[in-house]
């Protein structure tokens, strides 16, 4: 199997959750970094322990002929701009989320992606979690039956203790708590009911700590969904609250229930006074250095190697959910139900 150059774009935190990752597979390495801010490129490369070249050009990046690959780790505001101009140099794309700050500027990358044929990864990489692996294997082996109601919630404070503080809190960077943040469960409950979202409504609020005034946004959403096969959802999300980072889990159907890491089960006549424990490890931590970026990407490499669309996370996959979110966001700003 080819071993696939990566070219960086942006070198903040997450970024070096990117490089971390793509250097630990054995299909790909980091040889090239694009910052706004002048890099060493000995330096980087003595950080790294392999030779990468530090650009502040990004268009003399995107030349070199021996990078396959470009992962966008920039600030969302400026997500669109680039991987439009990295798809036309004919680089494969890994973009951290949000994928844009609209639905347009979503749908232009996914025209240039279309017209370009270049192969895509978008950063939910909470699928690739062992949480949502275990959930999502009791769900396909039948042991819930058929969903008829599922809830996932994003729980976490970003405030000013928090590096990502500094730009999310402007509405033109963050854009809304749902798209920022909550995303990631919204995407998760997606890929456990399995069906496409027909309606949505939400509602937004912010809290009054004085810790949170800086956000020009609403920092608490729920959003309720309605599936087409007459299932419905809900996905609340808190960047303002003052708790433990905690990504909530229920799901409700013909057979049981799952609740985090505990199920009950028809199926296996378990004590339905009783839950029965899962052996897996729930996201505990905003930290990206914990996020499960390496078996993602090597999932993305396989699939590079092999010519194929990336299962779970390639960018068709990433629209429907993306869709969700700006449609979710319209209808808290405009105070109605809003259909897809």
């Amino acid at each position: 199997m080819k071993k696939f150059n990566v070219g960086i774009i942006g070198y903040g935190w997450v970024a070096t959750a990117h490089i971390d990752a793509i250097n630990k597979s054995n299909n790909a390495q980091v040889t090239a970094i694009y910052s706004s801010r002048e890099l060493d490129s000995e330096q980087v490369s003595s950080e790294w322990g392999s030779p990468i070249r530090a650009y502040t050009d990004l268009d003399q990046m995107l030349e070199d002929q021996s990078l396959d690959i470009v992962s966008i780790c920039s600030y969302p505001n400026q997500h669109k701009e680039q991987a439009i101009k990295a798809a036309r140099a004919g680089k494969h794309l890994i973009i951290e989320k949000p994928l844009a700050l609209s639905w347009a500027d979503c749908q232009e990358i996914e025209k240039a992606v279309n017209e370009t044929g270049v192969k895509t990864c978008v950063c939910f990489e909470c699928r690739f979690s062992n949480q949502f692996k275990v959930t999502k294997s009791i769900i396909d082996q039948g042991f819930l039956g058929e969903l008829h109601y599922g809830e996932i919630d994003y729980y976490h404070g970003i405030g000013p203790w928090y590096g990502q503080f500094r730009w999310n809190i402007k509405k033109d960077e963050g854009g809304s708590s749902l798209l920022s943040a909550g995303c990631h469960a919204l995407d998760a409950l997606l890929l456990c009911m399995n069906d496409q979202v027909i309606e949505v409504t939400s509602y937004g609020t912010k809290s009054a700590s004085e810790i949170f005034n800086p956000y020009e946004y609403n920092t608490s959403c729920v959003t309720i969904m309605k599936f087409k096969n007459g299932a419905i959802g809900k996905c609340s999300t808190s960047i303002d609250c003052l708790q433990p980072y905690y990504v909530h889990t229920h799901l409700f159907g013909s057979e049981g229930s799952l609740l985090d890491n505990k199920f009950h089960s028809m199926k296996l006549e378990t004590d339905k006074n009783t839950w029965s424990s899962l052996a897996m490890k729930l996201l505990d931590s905003g930290d990206v250095s914990d996020h499960p970026y390496l078996d993602q990407f090597n999932v993305f490499f396989e699939s590079l190697s092999q010519d194929i669309e990336m299962p779970l996370t390639s960018l068709s996959q990433a629209m429907k959910t993306f869709e969700v979110v700006f449609a979710a966001d319209k209808s808290a700003e405009e105070g109605r139900p809003v259909q897809l």
